[in-house]
């Protein structure tokens, strides 16, 4: 499983312009599934998203109950290295990635934090304000 976390003074996601998740000073998380990924993975991203030491003064979420925007994001494994249109076979397919990233989410909920969802395969408008800007490259 590859992450992309950024620290955010807000951020909101929106489907057919209707807003589905909104969170004030946290985590963005976009989430990226391959093929052998597993459950085990998915709860070890949870873990380390929960406990991640990148808001201010060097806190996690868990620190400070600061909430997550976690958003499915196929595209983290697209391959740009040959030619000049990416390739997306690394990418794992619906019906594996989104048990995964929907137990990336219901692990982090378990853990006590709040978190906010895209709709997993929507096209999503994707909004933050990056604080810092911090972003961090996470694989598990």
């Amino acid at each position: 499983m590859r992450a992309v976390v950024q620290r955010v003074s807000e951020a909101a996601v929106a489907v057919d312009g209707e807003e589905v998740g909104r969170i004030g000073a946290g985590l963005m998380v976009l989430v990226g599934v391959t093929h052998d990924d597993t459950p085990e993975q998915a709860r070890r991203l949870a873990d380390k998203l929960w406990t991640l030491r990148v808001l201010r003064d060097e806190r996690s979420c868990s620190d400070v109950g600061a909430p997550l925007l976690v958003v499915s994001q196929f595209t983290l494994y697209g391959d740009a290295r040959k030619g000049r249109r990416p390739t997306w076979n690394a990418a794992a397919p619906g019906p594996v990635a989104e048990p995964l990233y929907d137990a990336v989410c219901a692990h982090l909920a378990s853990l006590g934090a709040k978190v906010e969802r895209g709709v997993f395969g929507a096209d999503m408008a994707v909004s933050l304000t990056n604080d810092g800007p911090v972003t961090i490259l996470l694989e598990v």
